[in-house]
């Protein structure tokens, strides 16, 4: 059975949370405040984590930093707070989603599932020696344990990618977003597409999700990420890779 950590100071909120995962066939613990949600997750053990931004004592942007130190299964950050600000912050710490509250449990549910689905088949495809991810389709690529576009060369059994020989430290979303793009260089894919090719969801209103993954790698990969040399934006349509 899948263990889920859910980081949350709202009793309610996490109460119900718990049980409706439990309802779907998860296994759940609650972490009250900010120093007992890192203690559980550091210790491992749990398949995902569904943190609260605001918590006592430690915050979930220092819980996400920490964890993705050590981790890199699925986070989901939750928050009241709609600023892009933190949702921004969230991401580039690590977090694979933001969720706004309130939202529904079905919703949270989908959106576990998806998670946990998608990172469940890059360590099945990792174990198994390479294979391919992020949905890719791009034939026999598909199949090689190395991948160039340009100066960009990615390792797919180790996971790590090097911009002209150095190497770029990339979150989990951003190696499978940068490796989708990859495996399908010259075609444009709009912000839903991507949203549901690389996160395995639906959009639901979550497209600022791949502008803020986008320009993350940008940070990491372009020489001058404001004259992008590798991912280019297509105006009114959505993103291209250079190949």
């Amino acid at each position: 059975m899948k263990r889920i950590l859910i980081i949350e100071d709202e009793s309610v909120i996490a109460e119900v949370e718990r049980d409706y995962l439990t309802a779907h066939g998860f296994a759940a613990d609650i972490a009250a405040t900010g120093d007992e949600g890192l203690r559980l997750a550091l210790a491992g053990g749990y398949d995902l984590i569904v943190l609260d931004l605001m918590l006592p004592h430690t915050d979930g942007f220092e819980i996400c930093r920490q964890v993705r130190a050590v981790s890199d299964i699925p986070v989901l950050m939750v928050s009241a707070r709609k600023e892009d600000v933190d949702k921004i912050r969230g991401l580039g710490l690590g977090a694979d989603d933001y969720i706004v509250k309130p939202f529904s449990l079905g919703e949270l549910v989908a959106r576990v599932k998806a998670h946990m689905a998608r990172y469940d088949r890059l360590v099945h495809r990792a174990s198994a020696g390479g294979g391919n991810a992020a949905g890719e389709t791009a034939g026999a690529d598909k199949d090689k344990d190395e991948l160039r576009v340009q100066g960009i060369r990615i390792d797919k059994l180790a996971r790590r990618v090097y911009i002209n020989e150095k190497e770029a430290a990339l979150t989990a979303k951003e190696y499978e977003l940068l490796l989708f793009l990859a495996l399908h260089p010259n075609r444009v894919f709009s912000k839903e597409e991507l949203f549901e090719r690389v996160w395995g969801l639906d959009s639901l209103g979550e497209l600022p999700t791949v502008t803020v993954h986008i320009s993350r790698l940008r940070e990491k990969i372009e020489r001058d990420p404001a004259k992008p040399r590798y991912i280019e934006t297509i105006w009114g349509v959505g993103y291209r890779m250079n190949g």
